[in-house]
Parts: structure tokens; C-alpha cells; sequence
């Protein structure tokens, strides 16, 4: 079944009046030095009954991606094979993911490079549709030479050393863990296809938004991943859906108990709300900043400071990264400078949010907010 997105249009219009233009580029951070000092930093353990356990968080890099698709303009030129006619198929087949297998490529090498071992992807094209698609719109797509069984778009751009859960009915929303570091609870394969645990909220689409994962450290302990994809639009139904799906994640997702329930938490995604630029206007902002922010449990680890970069249609900040446990930096691809983008082509409408984190001082006193 396919699914129906907002275009990213009326959001960039709407931020295109609400905002200024923050053409100001974020220092350069990260690249191989920093990588390698995330991958190689040491374990602090404990031992118990059971053997040595990990007493620390481990430093690692994670990624929040949407992978939707932007407005093609009529007339613009192809690039990698993409342009105006293939947005349209994409468009009205595709669920505007990704699926185009050109752009698929630029996105396996750009992860490969940027080497991750946490991701959460929003709108990644499920090939298990592909039988819903005719087939005069298979070529170029991930659909023209796919097979039920074979690897699903999310795997395909991760590779194998790659364990991927993706939510209930909204398939499109998947997470990741790299072997390197951990495995999810319950899933004994490479794909565990609608494994992540969330409720649908009457009223507020179908399916599972908010996807919580727990994954098993190689090194002992347990990360808490939920991946968030907040209900896009402005209207009053939007944003009380939103601010419903926030609280899922930081409050109560139906169990009595808030998705992010662990002892060490991760919570990422697409918000489809600027925290700061919006707040007073739209609730689900407000609601945001209450779970989020100074003197709550949660921080933002990606900027929030409206003069900051936006990561969507290069105006809202509305991709991040948030934790109790973690603090670190980011930089977003074709944003930062330093960092190319995915692709040449005009695809994404989302910039990637790349940071490297490391568990806060037992004190809290690295903690920014």
C-alpha cells in the first residue's frame, strides 16, 4: 500500500515566510580523525555476577535520515538519471522515498564513508510494494530488477554488516544498528520487516510514527533507539497529532511507560516542527520543549539556535538527535561545510544529521541542557 506524504512545497513555502534566510554555514566538524577517535574509544567496565559489564555509555555515530524526496521543478535538468518525469513516477509510486537505484548508489557509498553505527531512516521506499507499482514505472527503480525475499531499499544502502527494524505498518520508517556495536532484542535475522514496538494514534494516520527499538551492546549495556517521524502540516489536526507523538516518545506510548523507558536513550527523527523557531505558534513545538531542553531530562544534540542551518529545504531545523545519556556534535551533509551532499542530484528534501556522541559526565555537568 502506498503512502501519501505532504509535499515538501508547502513546507518550504511556509518556512520561506516564517523564516530568514540563515545562510550561515556551521564550522567544519567531524572527518576521519574524529571518526576513528569514536571507533576506537575504550569501553569503561564494571564487573558483576555475570562478568564485566559496560558501566559507561560507548561513544558512537549516529545518523537521522529522511530520505523523501523534494519538488522536482518542471524543466530542470536530470542528474544521475533523476529529474522531473522521474519525480512524478516516484511521486505517485514510490511514497516520494528513495528508490531511484542511481541515487541508491551515491547513498550506500556516502554511509559507507561516513561509516555510522546507529541509523534511523523516515520515508525509505519498502520493495515489498513494489507489486503495487506497474511495471512501465519499474526502470531505474529499485523495482526493475527486485525480488520478494531479496533485500529491502534500507539493507540494499546499508550492506551486510547491518541489522535493520522497521515499524509497524508504516514500513517506511526503519532503524539500524551496525553488528560492530549491538543487535536488536528479538530480532534474529538481518531484517525483522514491522519489528519495532509503537502503537498507531487514532486519528493521526495509520501505523506506527513513533518506533522504539532496544538493542544489546557488544561491550554490555542496553541502547533504548526510538526513531520519530512526526505527522507533517499545519493545520490544528498536524499539530495536536505531533504533539500526541511526542509524548509517546518522552511521556507514555501506550504502555504506561514513554518509548524512550531505557537506561540509556536515544530519540531521533524527522520532528516536522522547528523547536525554536516555532514555539508559541504550533503546540507540538511547545510540547516538544517541554519533554526537550533546558533543565528537562532530554537535550537536543543537534542545534536548535535559529541561525544554525536548516536542515529542511534549507530552512527548518526539524531533524534531530535527542538523549538523557549522550552529548556530542553534528554536521549534516551538503550543509556543513566540509561535507559534501549524498548526491549531486536534486533529491533529498532533508539534509542528513550525522553526530558523534559520547556519554555525558556522571555528574551532568557536560550536559547542555
Amino acid at each position: 500500500m502506498r503512502y501519501a506524504y505532504m509535499t515538501s512545497f508547502g513546507f518550504a513555502l511556509c518556512f520561506a515566510a516564517c523564516l530568514s534566510d540563515p545562510s550561515k554555514q556551521a564550522p567544519d566538524q567531524g572527518g576521519t580523525d574524529a571518526l576513528e577517535e569514536i571507533h576506537s574509544t575504550d569501553v569503561t567496565l564494571e564487573t558483576t555476577d555475570d562478568g564485566p559489564v559496560a558501566a559507561t555509555p560507548p561513544a558512537l555515530r549516529v545518523i537521522t535520515f529522511n530520505t523523501g524526496t523534494s519538488l522536482m521543478p518542471s524543466g530542470a535538468t536530470p542528474n544521475r538519471g533523476y529529474g522531473p518525469d522521474q519525480w512524478k513516477i516516484c511521486d505517485d509510486w514510490y511514497g516520494n522515498g528513495l528508490s531511484w537505484k542511481n541515487i541508491m548508489d551515491d547513498t550506500r557509498a556516502w554511509i559507507a564513508e561516513t561509516d555510522p553505527d546507529v541509523i534511523v531512516f523516515q520515508e525509505v521506499f519498502d520493495s515489498n510494494e513494489c507489486a503495487e507499482v506497474p511495471q512501465e514505472h519499474w526502470p531505474g527503480f529499485v523495482c526493475e530488477d527486485w525480488a520478494p525475499g531479496e533485500p529491502i531499499v534500507a539493507q540494499m544502502i546499508l550492506g551486510d554488516d547491518w541489522q535493520v527494524m522497521c515499524n509497524p505498518i508504516r514500513t517506511d520508517k526503519c532503524a539500524a544498528v551496525n553488528r560492530r556495536v549491538g543487535s536488536f532484542r528479538g530480532c534474529d535475522g538481518d531484517l525483522c520487516l514491522e519489528g519495532m514496538e509503537g502503537n498507531p494514534i487514532d486519528g493521526c494516520s495509520k501505523g506506527v510514527r513513533i518506533g522504539r527499538g532496544v538493542v544489546d551492546l557488544v561491550d554490555g549495556g542496553v541502547l533504548t533507539l526510538v526513531n520519530v517521524h512526526g505527522s507533517s502540516g499545519f493545520s490544528a489536526e498536524d499539530m495536536d497529532c505531533r504533539g500526541k507523538q511526542f509524548a509517546q516518545a518522552y511521556e507514555d506510548n501506550g504502555s504506561g511507560e514513554p518509548a524512550a523507558n531505557g537506561d540509556w536513550n536515544l530519540v531521533m527523527g524527522d520532528y516536522n516542527v522547528d523547536p525554536v523557531v516555532m514555539a508559541g505558534a504550533d503546540p507540538s513545538a511547545d510540547a516538544l520543549n517541554s519533554y526537550v531542553g533546558p533543565g528537562k531530562a532530554f537535550h537536543f544534540i543537534t542545534e536548535t539556535d535559529p541561525d544554525s542551518p536548516g536542515t529542511y529545504a534549507g530552512y527548518a531545523r526539524i531533524d534531530h538527535v535527542t538523549s538523557d545519556t549522550w552529548v556530542g556534535t553534528c554536521w549534516h551533509a551538503g550543509i556543513t561545510a566540509g561535507h559534501p551532499p549524498v548526491t549531486p542530484a536534486v533529491s533529498f528534501d532533508h539534509r542528513p544529521a550525522v553526530c558523534d556522541v559520547t556519554a555525558k559526565a556522571a555528574d551532568g555537568s557536560d550536559d547542555p541542557g
